[in-house]
């Protein structure tokens, strides 16, 4: 939501007989704890392992559930679980999307360590795996091994400036062929990527998208999934640094005067939830170029190949200043977004094959990161 959308809904002059101080109020109402890990990466270990796995929490997910254990137990180690509270049932029920989360992670942790010097021996589901739902099970136990020859990535350099960039883009900026075919370079080819920035199929997809996204808000259960992970201001973030957070003045204000709330947003009637909707809806309308992975397959090891070839597209937007912002609606695969589903594989996977990511591109406004929770409170055993 921004200032103008903001100042339409609660109405000029509100703030100002509600008496606050609107800079010392702003100031204060900026998360501290839950941004906290994005200042720690790689400054405040000495563990390799702690060292790399710093940056790698910080790896895109889906509604940011950050769903990873983490067991030290064993010397030069590292296994990595799932935590199965953080699933999104509703709308990710097969577990799709919170692999792909894990793959953002993997290969940021692989980034991190080669920037140290250490290649690292990976074994994917070691214990085998469910392809309908993940359980207690590894998703993978990775070994450091210290090797001179380790080559060392530049997109690690743009970690900490990851973003997804949930604004609306500017219109008037086009995203040019060059910056497409950066990110088709970016990958590591495990999976097809494909862009576009002709008007004909932008329009196309911002349409199709639209669409898919007002469906998961239609659908009560999706919707509330969505809604129940909402963190709306400083206070709830802090305790909770995961989920949707909504802070700043802005939130923090439309909190205090009763006008944002879990409650409020799922009042369909109410003047909050049409002003949201038409908040997120602009996002979408306002892409300016897409990108999308397609695999041939769909099990788990395709599923993180898409997170590893995901985040790549996304460090290397990040490096030449281009916003993105996955568009995961169309992609769900409960059965009243069937259609859609149907329709975006008959564009990007005729002859079989999955589309397992797909994102708008564009230049917004730059934005803070996303909260986190510490390394510590994702770590089973040291």
């Amino acid at each position: 939501m921004n200032k103008r959308k903001f100042l339409s809904l609660v109405g000029g002059g509100t703030i100002a007989a509600a008496g606050f101080s609107f800079t010392g109020f702003a100031l204060s109402r900026n998360p501290q704890r839950a941004l906290q890990p994005w200042k720690d990466a790689g400054s405040a270990y000495t563990d390799p392992r702690k060292k790399a796995l710093s940056y790698a929490i910080l790896a895109p997910n889906p509604h940011n559930r950050q769903p990873w254990k983490i067991d030290l137990a064993q010397a030069d180690t590292i296994k990595i679980m799932i935590d199965t509270d953080r699933v999104l049932p509703h709308t990710d029920p097969f577990n799709r999307q919170i692999t792909i989360g894990f793959g953002c992670f993997l290969e940021i942790l692989r980034i991190a360590a080669a920037q140290d010097g250490y290649r690292i021996k990976e074994q994917l589901f070691p214990e085998g795996v469910d392809e309908i739902k993940l359980d207690s099970r590894p998703i993978a136990i990775l070994t450091f091994i210290k090797d001179a020859n380790t080559s060392k990535d530049p997109l690690f350099s743009n970690i900490l400036n990851r973003r997804s960039l949930k604004e609306p883009y500017d219109l008037a900026r086009e995203v040019p062929d060059e910056a497409l075919a950066m990110l088709e370079k970016s990958s590591n080819a495990q999976l097809n990527i494909g862009t576009t920035n002709h008007q004909q199929e932008v329009e196309q997809l911002r349409k199709l998208t639209t669409k898919a996204l007002q469906l998961e808000i239609d659908t009560p259960r999706t919707y509330k999934e969505s809604v129940e992970l909402f963190r709306i201001g400083k206070t709830e973030v802090e305790a909770n640094p995961d989920g949707i957070a909504f802070t700043g003045v802005l939130f923090e204000t439309l909190a205090i005067m009763g006008q944002f709330s879990r409650e409020v947003a799922l009042d369909t009637t109410s003047s909050g939830y049409e002003q949201g909707v038409s908040a997120v809806l602009e996002n979408t309308q306002t892409a300016m170029g897409y990108v999308w992975l397609v695999s041939e397959g769909n099990s788990r090891n395709d599923q993180i190949q898409a997170g590893r070839d995901w985040v790549r597209v996304n460090l290397a937007a990040t490096g030449i200043g281009l916003g993105t912002q996955p568009l995961s609606q169309v992609l769900q695969e409960y059965s009243e977004m069937d259609a859609y589903y149907k329709k975006i594989h008959e564009m990007f996977a005729p002859e079989g094959g999955t589309v397992q990511m797909l994102a708008r591109l564009g230049y917004g406004k730059t934005v803070p990161p996303q909260p986190r929770w510490s390394l510590t409170e994702k770590i089973m055993e040291a």
